[in-house]
């Protein structure tokens, strides 16, 4: 049976089929992730989440186009998913190693111990802010922002609209964002109550 034939059945929801995918193309893709997450342990991690991501929606499949391409189109958006949520969480936690590559990675000419001091700080003030959130604005953009979950599955959870959940993440996020901007600049002048 050719490969075409093969990603055609799996396609059509035949599990042996979709076995015999994963099997020719799981060395390859496990070396990608690898590349991309730097650990063997999360790299095992995120090929079995592409394979579950992909079996779930194969029924969006085009059999047209190469499978290994499309199911390097998942692991990918799961890698970048998960450095995303990985890089939020230490930032959250106050965990993020200042001299880390992402923590240096915006360079601006200026010292570097300063600049550790100056991200320490805004990783602080970023952590007070969060404190200082709403519940009912924090929980939204905890589950979509740190835990990387969607917002209808964040509606579900929190027992509200798909619509409320996209519109707390972005006034948490702008009253985040103008909190920092205020520090930033100097003192508040007024503060605005949700």
């Amino acid at each position: 049976m050719s490969p075409e034939e093969v990603s055609a059945r799996a396609a059509g929801g035949d599990r042996a089929a979709f076995s015999d995918l994963m099997r020719q193309t799981k060395a390859a893709l496990f070396r990608i992730i690898r590349r991309y997450v730097g650990d063997e342990q999360e790299a095992w991690d995120l090929l079995q989440d592409t394979y579950a991501a992909a079996w779930l929606s194969i029924h969006r499949y085009d059999p047209a186009r190469p499978f290994e391409a499309w199911l390097r189109t998942i692991a990918l958006n799961k890698c970048r998913d998960w450095s995303r949520r990985r890089f939020v969480r230490r930032l959250i936690r106050g965990g993020l190693d200042l001299s880390s590559p992402e923590a240096l990675a915006v360079p601006d000419g200026s010292d570097p111990a300063d600049d550790r001091m100056e991200a320490a700080g805004r990783l602080s003030r970023l952590v007070e802010e969060l404190d200082r959130l709403p519940p009912h604005l924090r929980a939204p953009l905890l589950l979509t922002a740190i835990e990387g979950r969607g917002q209808a599955e964040t509606a579900g959870i929190l027992g509200i609209s798909v619509k409320t959940v996209e519109t707390r993440v972005a006034r948490a996020r702008r009253k985040l964002s103008d909190a920092l901007r205020e520090t930033a600049a100097g003192p508040a002048v007024s503060e605005e109550s949700d």
